[in-house]
């Protein structure tokens, strides 16, 4: 009943969304969302995940671990990695085409997958078998959801 409540409760929040932007907080990867009534929406992902469109991974997880050409030793702390670079194109692409979440689903497992058109979908799934946070969804302000649910 719980795992209920809570997909019923993260389908709000992010259901009729636009995507604002891609980015992330040290190592956690961010996805900000414009909610209808001017609130901000957000998922934050400490687990992998990736950014998919038509079969192409656009933006994952793994693109932090790789500094972009010529970044130097501080690449991370200066937001110098190739996921920051793909974040930023992502976040002008979002800008243009102000892209409404469609589709939210949580698995059995924990996997995260938001929809939005034309033909991008957010994928996170968690990796852990411990109980520690993978994602957590929510409205700046509000309460949070992740999964699992016991550690958010």
């Amino acid at each position: 009943m719980a795992a209920e409540i809570q997909q019923d409760e993260i389908t709000r929040i992010l259901t009729g969304t636009v995507v604002r932007s891609i980015g992330r907080a040290v190592d956690m990867g961010v996805v900000e969302f414009d909610g209808p009534h001017g609130e901000t929406a957000m998922v934050h992902m400490q687990c992998p995940f990736r950014i998919v469109r038509h079969g192409k991974i656009l933006l994952g997880s793994a693109d932090m671990r790789y500094a972009q050409k010529g970044a130097g030793a501080t690449a991370f702390d200066d937001f110098r990695m190739i996921y920051d670079a793909q974040a930023a194109k992502l976040t002008a692409i979002l800008g243009e085409l102000r892209p409404t979440v469609g589709n939210v689903a949580v698995g059995e497992a924990g996997e995260l997958t938001v929809t939005w058109a034309p033909a991008f979908r957010l994928v996170a799934f968690p990796d852990c078998s411990g109980a520690m946070e993978a994602w957590r969804v929510f409205i700046r302000g509000g309460a949070h959801y992740g999964f699992p649910p016991n550690t958010v």
